[in-house]
């Protein structure tokens, strides 16, 4: 079967090469248009990555992004779809995600994003990894940074959530972090913090490139469904991979309710998932459902921390989603995510029946008429589609800049795996898509004044972790194998949260599995001693 699919695609290049198309010498003509992917050749996915610059993954542990076993093929030409929401909203082109169900690169369509106060989008990249090919997450940077620091690795996070009660139902736990200070890194406590209605706060965090860690300060980002339309991924026939000129226009939008219904997070490929990943194959692979106590363990989700909020006085909201992850497990854990078929509105396989169907794809039109969302949408007329397509290009030289910049460094320090590297600084040109504030500045809403972080503490003790670099996925299986310890995994149960929500009615937080909640350790211990403990068991 692996041998008749790919004799196809020879005859495929075969007769597109007789005929001039694609692979012959191209006109003039040919060489300044590019033809549109048939509709019918595009599949569009119920289930897939959700764009990472409209919501991203913070693991506590920065690791080397995933890695692929062959080349992403080239970069299509994206246009934007003719209706946009009105505002001060941008488009940001997507890009191409590795599916391991598929064994193929699928394209994560691109989205109109309203940009987070004072923030400018830092496109990922892939770049060759021995023989095979590894993804460099993209990230939010501030507007007022002038140069990009390269920082050594940092320590493993000591981080098992809050010594004290909180102050009131309205707070939240927001994660420590390893801070560089003076040559050093130092630990910054978590800290308990107000929530606000409108706003999300997303913490420090730290994103691996090859030339060294970038430290991403914490910053304000709209709530979800007031940042934007996000689109649904697709698959594009084999002859698009084969280096041909084709166009692509998304259509087809997600609805955003899936950030409560029907999400997943994958904190290694600093991904949020949405759809039919509830077999048990890809917990093993690292999605989990976004409500999953071994998520919290691994990775801080700013937007279950809001969800959670919001449904503070619901004491059975943990217990609905529990109860309905396990039901959609029973009736269609064990299929594989499917494709949504653009022409009927339905699942190819059509699979799903009875009460429940899990619609959450749509055409943009649709979305437009029925008013979905908080967004009117207006028609893109000519100029803008214009400047849109030029601001697309010019991200594209953003990109390959920033690729050159971290790489080259990289390809300096091969044969010195022994040399630890030191922080190093790079002139940071400003990126193409950014918060822009327009005249009507006055009526945006304002977010709230940062948060004031507990000072660094120098006592916390720090270890290198003894990770081999050249094998990334040593880490995460290290990570799960710690996981497992009883020991450890009673002092990463988060008790004095527990405590505190039980205090209001708040239901305990459940896994998946039933020996979650095995071992619990004793309330009111400080953090730090148990971040050392947690080192020294090691």
């Amino acid at each position: 079967m692996f041998k008749l699919r790919y004799i196809q695609y020879f005859y495929i290049v075969v007769s597109l090469t007789v005929f001039g198309i694609g692979f012959g010498p191209k006109s003039a003509n040919a060489a300044e248009k590019t033809a549109s992917v048939p509709e019918e050749d595009i599949q569009v996915l119920d289930s897939g990555p959700i764009h990472e610059a409209f919501a991203e993954a913070i693991a506590f542990d920065p690791e080397p992004g995933i890695v692929a076993p062959k080349a992403p093929p080239a970069l299509i030409e994206e246009i934007p779809p003719e209706q946009k929401p009105e505002g001060d909203i941008q488009w940001i082109p997507g890009y191409w995600a590795w599916d391991d169900g598929r064994n193929e690169y699928i394209w994560v369509s691109g989205i109109w994003r309203v940009p987070p106060p004072d923030r400018q989008w830092v496109p990922g990249y892939w770049t060759p990894s021995g023989q095979e090919y590894q993804w460099i997450s993209g990230y939010w940077a501030s507007v007022k940074v002038k140069e990009t620091e390269y920082l050594p690795e940092p320590p493993e996070s000591v981080e098992v959530g809050p010594s004290s009660n909180a102050p009131s139902a309205d707070y939240t736990w927001i994660p420590g972090c390893w801070i560089w200070h003076y040559g050093r890194y130092v630990w910054q406590p978590g800290y308990w913090a107000v929530v606000h209605p409108d706003w999300i706060w997303i913490p420090a965090h730290y994103i691996w490139t090859p030339r060294g860690y970038i430290f991403v300060g914490g910053y304000w980002d709209y709530t979800v469904i007031h940042r934007g339309v996000l689109f649904a991924p697709v698959l594009f026939p084999p002859r698009v991979y084969f280096g041909m000129s084709f166009s692509f226009s998304p259509g087809f939008v997600i609805d955003l309710s899936v950030f409560d219904d029907a999400l997943f997070i994958r904190p290694r490929y600093h991904h949020y998932y949405y759809g039919h990943y509830y077999a048990p194959r890809y917990y093993k692979t690292g999605i989990y459902p976004w409500f999953s106590l071994h998520a919290r363990r691994v990775s801080y989700d700013p937007i279950y921390a809001h969800q959670r909020w919001r449904h503070r006085n619901d004491y059975k909201w943990e217990d609905h989603l529990e109860t309905r992850f396990r039901e959609r497990r029973e009736l269609q854990g064990f299929q594989s995510p499917k494709n949504f078929d653009h022409r009927t509105g339905h699942d190819k396989l059509d699979r799903l029946s009875g009460t429940e169907r899990l619609d959450h794809v749509m055409p943009l039109n649709h979305s437009v008429s029925t008013k979905v969302g908080v967004y009117r949408f207006k028609s893109l007329n000519q100029k803008e589609r214009k400047e849109f397509l030029q601001r697309d290009k010019a991200l594209q030289t953003y990109q390959k800049k920033r690729q050159s910049q971290e790489t080259q460094w990289q390809n300096k320090l091969k044969g010195k795996a022994s040399i630890i590297p030191k922080p190093n600084k790079e002139k940071f040109s400003r990126s193409p898509i950014m918060d822009r504030p327009n005249r009507k500045a006055h009526l945006r809403k304002t977010p709230p004044a940062f948060y004031r972080a507990p000072k660094p503490n120098p006592d916390v003790e720090p270890l290198q972790r003894n990770d081999d670099l050249s094998r990334p996925w040593n880490r995460s299986q290290k990570s799960e194998d710690r996981l497992q310890r009883p020991g450890v995994r009673a002092k990463q149960s988060m008790d004095n949260i527990q405590e505190s929500r039980n205090k209001r009615g708040w239901p305990d937080d459940r896994m998946q599995n039933s020996d979650a909640s095995q071992q619990r350790s004793n309330f009111g211990q400080q953090r730090e001693h148990f971040g050392r403990q947690r080192l020294i068991e090691r």
